[in-house]
């Protein structure tokens, strides 16, 4: 085996990293529905990487190098953007509600949309 520096390990797992992580990790492909909607897949990644070693040798009469180095990689679905005629939105992959005022936050959005177009309609109705 060919002896490497503990830098060149250390590039080396970076390399792999890059490889693994790029731009469609973290936003997917564009999918179209037959509807014309679009769906684009949103990913939260996050990555850690750890290396080590020493060029010193073990024992003195021999030269050595010793190293050694890890890297982990997680991809975890967000939800999907959402693209429609005139406008997008977010449509999140919710974890269990845990309480009602979780609820109500995650709510929130959706009640405000529907309180403006309650009001939109309204005004138009009655000038």
């Amino acid at each position: 085996m060919a002896e490497q520096t503990v830098g060149q390990l250390m590039e080396g797992a970076m390399e792999k990293i890059r490889s693994m992580v790029d731009s469609n990790t973290v936003v997917g492909a564009p999918l179209t529905t037959p509807d014309g909607t679009t769906l684009i897949p949103v990913s939260r990644l996050s990555f850690g990487f750890a290396s080590g070693g020493s060029d010193k040798a073990a024992v003195p009469a021999k030269p050595g190098i010793w190293g050694g180095g890890g890297a982990a990689v997680k991809v975890e679905p967000v939800g999907f953007l959402l693209a429609r005629e005139g406008g997008a939105r977010m449509l999140p992959i919710q974890a269990p509600v845990f309480s009602t005022a979780d609820r109500l936050l995650d709510m929130t959005p959706e009640l405000v949309e529907k309180v403006e177009t309650l009001v939109d309609k309204y005004v138009k109705k009655n000038g």
